[in-house]
């Protein structure tokens, strides 16, 4: 053996790409206990943030959820994305709903992220109707953040399962944390087939692989042969 380095980055999914018209609404359906989907969330609104973008954006949160996950940690936010925060943190679904929807009506946000945790009445396929529509509309991306949730109805146009995955080890201290991943599962979407993917953000850009893929390419010495191991 003789290196052992990252694989080479492969092109991301196409589901992932913007939507015709730069808005759609898409579900991200993480575990109670990780906070793998609303970092992809942001990781997604970071890469397709367009240059020169100083627009807020709209982070919704409902008391269960907020209880879950906790508060956003600016600091730990994409640095493009920190000072431009508006927080909202709700008591029920209902009012986390409505919170969205209008967020989603106003033309000068950049996008708006969502997160309700489990399967309340109130999320509704009515009610998810409703955000498409505005999302698209208004032409505001939403990223409904689902937590603890089981799948059910719902009028998203892409559906993903998230957690969380190994982080390739830092190059210069092997005792830092690693760098974002996540296994992403695109089990429901318009126009797209399903799949999985690993993905990463290496903090300039995201980048895609297959799951059974190894995140190293390792170069093997040639076979001995024949010849004995004193000829060299």
């Amino acid at each position: 053996m003789t290196a052992a380095f990252p694989a080479a980055a492969y092109p991301l999914p196409a589901a992932l790409a913007p939507a015709a018209g730069g808005a759609t609404h898409v579900e991200l359906f993480g575990g109670a206990q990780d906070c793998a989907a609303p970092a992809l969330a942001l990781a997604l609104a970071n890469e397709r943030a367009a240059a020169g973008d100083e627009r807020p954006w709209l982070w919704v949160q409902d008391r269960a959820a907020l209880r879950l996950t906790g508060r956003p940690y600016r600091p730990g936010l994409p640095r493009a994305l920190r000072h431009r925060l508006i927080h909202v943190a709700v008591t029920t679904p209902e009012d986390a709903l409505f919170a969205l929807e209008e967020g989603l009506r106003c033309r000068d946000l950049a996008f708006v992220v969502g997160e309700i945790a489990g399967n309340p009445l109130a999320l509704s396929l009515t009610a998810q109707r409703r955000l498409s529509l505005a999302a698209e509309k208004h032409g505001v991306p939403l990223w409904l953040v689902r937590v603890g949730a089981e799948r059910d109805l719902s009028s998203a146009r892409q559906r993903w399962a998230l957690r969380p995955a190994p982080s390739h080890p830092p190059r210069w201290n092997p005792q830092a944390p690693g760098t974002a991943a996540w296994h992403a599962e695109l089990f429901r979407a318009r126009n797209h087939p399903p799949g999985e993917w690993i993905l990463r953000d290496d903090g300039d850009s995201l980048t895609a692989a297959q799951p059974h893929q190894s995140p190293y390419h390792v170069d093997l010495a040639g076979t001995a042969g024949d010849r004995p191991l004193a000829a060299g």
